[in-house]
């Protein structure tokens, strides 16, 4: 009884400490808009210390008594030795049962560390997101058993079919678009040690760590019944055919040039090189791009190079400039410089080239550059882009921008902001709410901030200040989009830990079309605005109920330690988070 006693007594001291210890957590994790102020509540700041001194002091107090009683009732000729041994172990239990009792984050950290795999929801009638199961639709994120344990190069999945690459450099594919007999992934194109790929209308685009650009059939059975090539072998005057038909995209490379990037649409491709070249090829087998998007001026089906249908052409963007990141949505495509400045070309029915719309001619098929200006007054702020992501009809840029303020009474004079304003930006088909800028809109051909997700900031403990909150990664689909905020995060916390000491991580947030329950809601209805989603059912919340992302850091997968963190996918329809290498 008096264990008992002892027990509920530990347990609820230890959880009002608890409740303080959020109150103070919460300062690190808190999000700062622009303007706001950085200070909190002086009552907050002694609260959580306070009230965890007068758990710990209780629990000690217990633990001595209960120590005391032990003594006291010991059998006869029984040692001092056992009976403190006996308090012993009674007391790590209670502060094992505490601490579990304080820390459901760390059972989700711990989760995400040991059982490394994919989390899928959204179409399922082509089984993509379940292969074992009959369901259209999945609802909210669901494990594909098939991954469980493993870690991932790249990921990638449409409404007809999945891809993904293996730790060891293998292609995987499922889906009915891959097979109509077989559900469970295949291996397919094996032994190339692939790095990333991309999903066109009706191919796959991989890009191996030499450089190499194969581009296979998505279908099985047009893997096997296409043209196969001679591969030459290790052993010297050896060679044998290719277990699959696919073809070489090979771009006119430099002396010591490789492909390290590619990205694409429903029927083309960008090729981008360690010399900040681009080079855009044809990426469908029954379409030919006609919408601009390979960014060669005059190039169509009709006007055509001799040679293969998908030769590789490279995009001039004018002399001296180096291309840093490439990005490209159904029919369109979008470039970043080293210096920042944005090259567009492609489709801009819906404005998501950033140029202003017009109907005569919605298509742009020469690089265009999209200028600042059209973002902010060149006279307030001095910005630089960061980053570019698109997909479907719909783009999004994200901008550092630093402030600028008179230096005296002379206004010729400036001053420069010390930080800057962390801001994203989307252009393009918003009438599914993918835009994300709380608007149902059906042309947006203006850059049109996300407020959701521009001018975050937290408080830096190491720093002792307030920082920006960038985006670590945006994943644009057909008709919805999601992101993952760089804010700080803490995954060092262990099962057993201290009351103060608890496990968070990236921040992900979705919006956009949800007729296929790709949002993970679990309801139908489109969110115009960047919004947190539950976790999965499977595993703890961290402190807060939301789904959020493990960053980079070691685990064990099997018998090793590998370097993971978690990625999203948003493709056609569906969504998915996966553990990737």
């Amino acid at each position: 009884m008096l264990l008992n006693s002892l027990r509920r007594q530990v347990v609820a001291a230890n959880r009002a400490a608890a409740h303080g210890r959020l109150l103070v957590r919460k300062i690190p994790r808190q999000y700062y808009s622009q303007g706001a102020q950085t200070n909190t509540k002086k009552g907050s700041q002694w609260v959580g210390p306070a009230l965890f001194m007068v758990g710990t002091f209780t629990a000690a107090s217990l633990a001595y008594a209960y120590k005391a009683d032990l003594g006291a009732v010991a059998a006869p000729g029984a040692s001092n030795k056992t009976t403190v041994q006996e308090a012993a172990e009674a007391e790590s239990k209670l502060s094992k049962e505490a601490s579990l009792n304080l820390s459901p984050g760390h059972q989700k950290v711990g989760r995400g560390f040991e059982d490394p795999g994919v989390y899928a929801w959204g179409a399922n009638s082509h089984g993509v997101v379940d292969p074992s199961s009959s369901e259209t639709v999945i609802k909210t994120p669901r494990r594909i058993k098939y991954f469980d344990g493993k870690v991932l190069r790249d990921l990638k999945l449409d409404q007809t079919s999945g891809a993904a690459i293996l730790e060891n450099g293998d292609l995987v594919q499922w889906g009915k678009g891959f097979s109509e007999t077989s559900n469970e992934p295949t291996p397919t194109l094996t032994g190339k040690d692939l790095v990333s790929l991309h999903l066109s209308r009706d191919r796959i685009i991989a890009l191996s760590s030499s450089g190499q650009v194969y581009s296979l059939p998505i279908s099985k059975n047009d893997q096997q019944t296409g043209r196969r090539w001679l591969e030459k072998s290790w052993i010297p005057s050896w060679s044998s055919k290719s277990s699959i038909s696919y073809r070489l995209l090979t771009p006119q490379l430099g002396l010591g040039e490789k492909v390290v990037s590619i990205a694409g649409g429903l029927d083309h491709v960008l090729l981008l090189t360690n010399s900040g070249r681009v080079f855009s090829a044809a990426a469908a087998t029954e379409s030919y791009p006609s919408r601009g998007q390979l960014g060669i001026p005059g190039l169509t089906w009709s006007t055509r190079p001799v040679g293969p249908v998908d030769s590789c052409h490279e995009v001039k963007t004018g002399p001296g400039t180096k291309i840093k990141q490439i990005a490209a949505g159904d029919f369109h495509s979008m470039l970043l410089d080293k210096t920042g400045q944005i090259y567009v070309f492609g489709d801009n029915t819906f404005g998501q080239l950033g140029l202003e719309l017009d109907p005569a001619a919605p298509f742009q098929d020469k690089p265009t550059v999209l200028p600042l200006k059209r973002f902010y007054s060149t006279k307030k702020w001095l910005a630089n882009v960061t980053g570019i992501a698109a997909g479907g009809a719909n783009s999004f840029i994200t901008v550092d921008a630093r402030a600028l303020h008179p230096a005296s009474d002379d206004t010729s004079q400036t001053r420069v902001s010390d930080t800057p304003v962390a801001d994203t930006w989307a252009l393009g088909r918003g009438i599914t709410g993918a835009l994300g800028t709380g608007r149902w809109t059906h042309i947006q051909d203006t850059p049109t901030k996300v407020k959701a997700l521009s001018g975050l900031r937290e408080y830096d403990d190491a720093k002792a200040q307030v920082t920006p909150i960038r985006l670590q990664q945006i994943s644009v689909g057909a008709t919805h989009a999601a992101a993952v905020l760089d804010n700080k995060t803490h995954v060092s916390a262990g099962n057993i830990s201290s009351v103060s000491d608890m496990n968070w991580g990236r921040d992900a947030l979705w919006w956009g079309g949800n007729e296929f329950f790709q949002l993970g809601t679990g309801k139908r209805n489109n969110l115009p605005v960047p919004t947190h989603i539950q976790p999965p059912d499977d595993v703890e919340s961290f402190t807060e109920s939301r789904f959020q992302l493990l960053p980079r850091h070691k685990s064990r997968v099997g018998k090793r330690t590998v370097s993971t963190e978690q990625k999203i996918q948003c493709g056609r329809h569906v969504s998915a988070v996966y553990s990737a290498v």
